[in-house]
């Protein structure tokens, strides 16, 4: 067994939320390994589900530039906010995007391809940027979609500017019907996606590796009730049944109308439509999603340049 050492006691309080001795108890039961602990906390309804790592807290922009039948979301990173309220770094960012449609939608191609404005790869202009401007970036996360036939909505939540924002989405939809009316519920469907970040569009479609832990939790839980094993079996079944209506996009209720599901609500657009629609993709970039940001005391800061 790995020694359980403060600092892993530590980092385990400020994900869970829960007690430091039973932080402690949840590594020494586990070996040390921190998911595992997590999951014991839950299970023995000490941590919740939801609880996140620290703050996200890259600065920079989300934008989104479409062509055709295909669009992109990219994600720029800046040090601080001020930066990503520059006119220089959002005509950066949103040139990127521009840039990003021709490409494959990959981080690599992206960062290879020729910003035109300068003539020189986007990896290559960004570095030029942080010298003009005096502050690191980078280009972070890229996704593209594309449909033969159909759209793919873009949505800008609580857009800085045009096409740029802190969360972006996109959603591919197949059909032959009317391209107007489609994009029309594609922003909807984007919108709700903004709102409830979806694991999945299926709830096949969901992560193995997420569903086992999910049942796994639901197991320990369940088993705390004392009821035999079959009896178990059931209600963990119920709850999967219940996450996979929670996570996964088409069974959601639609944030428009909750009295439809999303599967129901895209049906139901199919008359404005005039063709059957198919929910072919989606992608979602929330600005600094994951990304650690060491905290500072600013002040301690400010304090110690004065004095030199």
């Amino acid at each position: 067994m790995s020694e359980i050492t403060a600092v892993m006691v530590k980092e385990l309080r400020e994900k869970t939320g829960a007690g430091m001795m039973d932080c402690k108890k949840a590594l020494a039961e586990t070996g040390g390994d921190m998911e595992a602990a997590i999951d014991w906390l839950r299970a023995k309804g000490i941590a919740k589900a939801d609880k996140k790592s620290g703050r996200t807290a890259a600065e920079g922009l989300i934008a989104v530039s479409s062509q055709g039948t295909k669009a992109v979301v990219v994600e720029v990173n800046s040090e601080t906010d001020f930066v990503a309220r520059n006119d220089a770094f959002q005509d950066l960012v949103r040139g990127i995007a521009k840039v990003a449609v021709s490409t494959d939608g990959t981080v690599d191609a992206v960062a290879a391809a020729t910003y035109p404005a300068s003539g020189k790869s986007v990896s290559d202009t960004i570095k030029d940027a942080i010298a003009t401007i005096g502050e690191n970036m980078n280009l972070r996360r890229s996704v593209a979609l594309s449909v033969e036939d159909g759209v793919v909505a873009t949505y800008i939540h609580n857009a800085v500017s045009d096409g740029l924002g802190k969360l972006g989405v996109l959603v591919a939809l197949k059909s032959t019907g009317d391209k107007e009316a489609l994009n029309a519920i594609g922003r909807q469907v984007a919108m709700h996606i903004a709102a409830t970040a979806p694991l999945a569009i299926r709830p096949e479609e969901v992560d193995a590796a997420v569903a086992e832990r999910e049942r796994n939790v639901f197991i320990e839980q369940s088993r705390a009730s004392g009821k035999p094993d079959n009896i178990i079996e059931k209600m963990v079944d119920g709850r999967m049944r219940k996450f996979f209506e929670e996570v996964a996009l088409l069974s959601q209720a639609f944030v428009i109308n909750p009295d439809l599901t999303v599967a129901a609500a895209v049906k139901e657009a199919e008359k404005a439509v005039g063709a059957p629609i198919e929910v072919a993709g989606m992608a979602r970039l929330l600005l600094g999603e994951g990304v650690e940001k060491e905290e500072t005391d600013f002040a301690a800061e400010v304090a110690a340049a004065v004095k030199g």
